[in-house]
């Protein structure tokens, strides 16, 4: 009887853990942990201990989350002090690609500096955003050149880079590419990808990117300012995207969608509420696919209930974000990196 008391007492405790993880978030502080005169727009953890970025003026980093110490320099392309606002990384690496022609992915060196392993030069030339499936295994996305969205592909740990040829993707629309608001215009889970537009379509590809489809999804994109700003899938099945118009940031009509089946379909969610714009969208670790945070130059939104309600957190400043964990995550912007803290 003891012994049976003992184990029903565990697992009352277990589950009153399990139980208070699941509570939703009430609340945040943000605390500075990095100020200058940059724009970040793309920021992941190397490991649970870094935080590297990378943003305007060719400034880039790592932060130590443990004790908050960062580490910055400047990358210079001869003449060219490039932009970054896409950022990835393996188990051994860190990768930075910057916007405009000319395209510049860097990769650390085995001399402690990064390195160019791709570039990419015309008219049109510009990439949003980057991801990797695993150590061996990316993509990255551009706007479109020559009739068709910029995608480049490496299978051997970023060490080389091969473009795919527009024979082998769908059509693309005149103009359509990806905002470079946050580095999330890309997911990539298991073998799938998924790459969201301006034209408010979603590519697909659940071969890491051998082959491609696209459909158009319901978010706004009648103007040049709006379309699909950030996706985030949860797992193969649960996604979410965010959107709408910058230059009409209260604006919240068909500028959040969602999708249960892997991308299939995807439906308007909490049409005409709260939030307006948002340039990034990440789910909450260990969440069920229910909790949801988004962060713009708006502020700081959450969802406890998978997108279907929302409410302010913040009106704090960010353009980008990634979860530590459940409750911690950093996020980035104009002149500045900050530590949030979900309660």
């Amino acid at each position: 009887m003891r012994f049976s008391i003992c184990v029903l007492l565990g697992l009352i405790l277990v589950s009153c853990v399990d139980e208070k993880k699941q509570q939703p978030f009430q609340g945040v502080s943000i605390t500075p942990v990095y100020e200058d005169s940059v724009s970040i727009r793309a920021i992941t953890f190397l490991d649970s201990n870094t935080l590297a970025f990378a943003g305007s003026k060719g400034i880039y980093g790592t932060v130590d989350v443990r004790t908050e110490k960062v580490r910055t320099n400047i990358q210079k392309y001869d003449s060219i002090v490039p932009d970054f606002r896409a950022v990835g990384n393996t188990s051994s690496d860190f990768f930075m690609l910057s916007v405009a022609n000319p395209a510049l992915l860097y990769k650390t060196g085995d001399q402690g500096k990064m390195e160019v392993v791709y570039t990419e030069e015309g008219k049109g030339v510009f990439y949003d955003a980057m991801a990797f499936w695993n150590d061996m295994e990316g993509i990255a996305v551009g706007d479109s050149v020559n009739g068709c969205l910029s995608i480049i592909l490496t299978k051997d740990g970023g060490q080389t880079w091969s473009k795919i040829s527009c024979e082998h993707l769908p059509e693309g629309i005149e103009g359509e590419g990806a905002f470079a608001a946050s580095n999330t215009n890309i997911s990539a889970v298991g073998n799938t990808v998924w790459v969201a537009t301006t034209e408010g379509r979603i590519y697909h590809s659940s071969d890491k990117g051998a082959t491609w489809s696209v459909q158009q999804s319901p978010i706004i994109h009648q103007e040049p300012t709006q379309g699909i700003y950030s996706m985030a899938f949860y797992d193969e099945s649960i996604g979410f995207a965010i959107g709408g118009d910058y230059t009409q940031p209260d604006a919240n009509t068909a500028n959040k969608i969602i999708t249960q089946d892997g991308g299939k379909t995807w439906d308007l969610i909490a049409d005409g509420q709260e939030p307006g714009y948002k340039s990034c969208v990440q789910f909450v670790p260990n969440s069920k696919g229910k909790g949801l945070v988004a962060v713009g130059f708006t502020g700081i939104s959450y969802s406890a209930n998978g997108g279907e309600s929302w409410k302010s957190m913040s009106e704090e400043s960010f353009y980008t974000l990634r979860f530590l964990n459940d409750t911690v995550a950093y996020a980035a912007g104009k002149h500045r990196i900050a530590k949030l803290v979900f309660k």
